[in-house]
């Protein structure tokens, strides 16, 4: 059956050698060199009136399939540990590296033509909002002190969570994605602040070990004094949160 190519619809030698692997079915990890170097062969026939820069390429990788071709035929090199050396190694390792970045530019190309048809235009801001007052002085709120003293309060239960990390183990395992839902920690926060009233920084992250949920926790926290639902003071070297009253009765 005779090899059909097209003499322009490869990018250069491994681009030949994974069309040639395709076509003919075979095992990339088991070559059979014998024929994939027939084939490519032929086309570098079909190559005579081609540009030297662009021959060079390909009579390298020519050189390189009848290097693999004579060793094959040779008894096996082995390595100190007594394993035997597959003279096809190194060009099926080019030849997978190479599959993978002809991919991946596959997908930059189709990620840059869905951005080329996309257009963004800037939307004035409506004056509504230009001129809209905040509805909370968060100074009289909460005071600086108290946020510097909420913000220890987190760096120092941050570095107690540090702490409880095995500097050895923490090393090893699978790593797992932490999800924490923003609404879920919203409302238990909320339950937190129903059944107690008034509470301490402490005391509502506790119970919190992990970095991503002493995060989540805190943001929620500050949302929750942004809105005017939670009060924060002070009292000595603790900080209160305090349910407002009026929170309370929108929530019963």
């Amino acid at each position: 059956m005779p090899l059909e190519i097209r003499l322009d619809a490869f990018e250069g030698p491994l681009d030949l050698l994974l069309h040639l692997i395709k076509k003919n079915k075979v095992d990339i990890y088991d070559i059979p060199v014998a024929l994939i170097t027939g084939q490519y062969m032929e086309y570098l026939d079909s190559m005579e009136d081609a540009d030297m820069d662009i021959m060079s390429d390909f009579l390298v990788m020519a050189s390189t399939l009848l290097d693999i071709k004579s060793r094959m035929l040779l008894p096996k090199e082995k390595t100190p540990e007594g394993e035997e050396i597959d003279p096809r190694d190194e060009l099926v390792n080019q030849l997978l590296e190479y599959k993978i970045y002809k991919y991946m530019s596959y997908e930059l190309k189709d990620m840059q033509s869905v951005a080329s048809k996309s257009v963004f235009r800037c939307v004035p801001l409506p004056d509504e909002l230009k001129n809209a007052e905040l509805p909370i002085d968060y100074d009289v709120l909460i005071g600086d002190r108290s946020v510097q003293l909420l913000k220890g309060a987190f760096h120092e239960l941050m570095k107690r969570a540090q702490d409880k990390i095995d500097p050895i183990r923490s090393k090893f395992g699978r790593i797992e994605k932490e999800e924490i839902r923003i609404d879920e920690k919203m409302e238990e926060i909320r339950s937190f602040a129903e059944a107690h009233g008034e509470f301490t920084f402490r005391e509502l992250l506790g119970n919190a070990f992990e970095r991503a949920e002493l995060v989540v926790t805190f943001l929620c926290l500050l949302e929750y004094i942004r809105t005017g639902e939670f009060s924060v003071v002070q009292r000595g070297k603790e900080i209160y949160i305090t349910v407002n009253p009026e929170f309370t009765k929108a929530s019963a």
